[in-house]
């Protein structure tokens, strides 16, 4: 690749002729999302928008999963350092609105696990391709969090409000052929062709009038953009979870392996309201 994606060192970029550019999320444990992840996904589109050379966008995670969500490593430091979750949290914002603008068609090929962090690309893409077996779940709520990343913005207008509400508050999860009966996705075929159809796919939206292609996203992507107010708030409230005890405790589980105890996190919240109270 040329040295114009030398910035995003987390990706990795495959040029697939007709003007299809592949984007690869290559890290450790299922494609975990870093903090160098993160950044470079918020970055990356606007990179991508520049590049002449490209008339349409295949994403996906290498190996047999496009990603596990967000590393513990950057939760943990979000959860410890209000710096890094204001900066990751404009990161987030960034990632969601920099699919959204990317005036390149972009297709995402969705194969073992897509949660949290990298789930977010995976349905904003304007072509989702996934796998039968495929296995998406949002992940926040049982983290400790509010669903923030891009939940709000596409979720309810994907899949409808009763369907996002279940899948968003329980952390069900759903195949990919779930996943398609209900609308989350926009294709489902069988685990081995995911790939193959989603540069397919690609490669079709590159041979059509690009200003045509362009403008049709463009027009389209209002939808999400009427509902940035309610992106703000669930990323706002994503993020100042991150400073409380269900977040650490959620982590804390994660990482041990163990069911959470959230009720005594809660406990250690209202403790400190109700010494507040009466205070001036």
């Amino acid at each position: 690749m040329t040295d114009r994606y030398a910035d995003f060192p987390s990706l990795r970029f495959e040029t697939l002729g007709s003007g299809v550019l592949r984007v690869v999320l290559d890290a450790p444990r299922l494609n975990a999302v870093g903090q160098q992840m993160h950044r470079d996904l918020a970055g990356v589109w606007a990179a991508v928008d520049r590049d002449d050379d490209v008339r349409a966008v295949v994403v996906r995670g290498a190996g047999g999963a496009f990603s596990a969500g967000g590393s513990f490593d950057m939760i943990e430091d979000m959860t410890r350092d209000p710096g890094v979750r204001a900066r990751v949290m404009q990161e987030a914002r960034d990632i969601v609105y920099g699919v959204i603008n990317c005036a390149k068609p972009v297709v995402s090929a969705i194969s073992g696990p897509a949660v949290g962090a990298g789930l977010v690309v995976a349905l904003l893409a304007d072509v989702s391709v996934a796998g039968r077996s495929a296995t998406i779940v949002d992940g926040h709520t049982r983290l400790g969090v509010a669903a923030g990343d891009h939940a709000a913005i596409c979720w309810p207008l994907l899949c409808g409000m009763a369907k996002a509400k279940y899948y968003l508050l329980a952390c069900a999860r759903l195949t990919g052929e779930e996943a398609e009966r209900i609308g989350l996705v926009s294709l489902c075929v069988d685990d081995e062709q995911v790939h193959d159809r989603a540069v397919a796919i690609a490669r079709d939206l590159a041979d059509l009038p690009a200003t045509a292609v362009r403008w049709t996203k463009y027009t389209l992507n209002n939808w999400y953009r009427q509902a940035g107010p309610l992106f703000d708030a669930s990323l706002g409230y994503e993020f100042f979870g991150f400073g409380l005890p269900e977040a650490r405790e959620g982590v804390a589980a994660l990482k041990g392996k163990r069911p959470p105890d959230f009720r005594a996190a809660e406990k250690g919240i209202t403790a400190r309201i109700d010494t507040s109270e009466g205070t001036a």
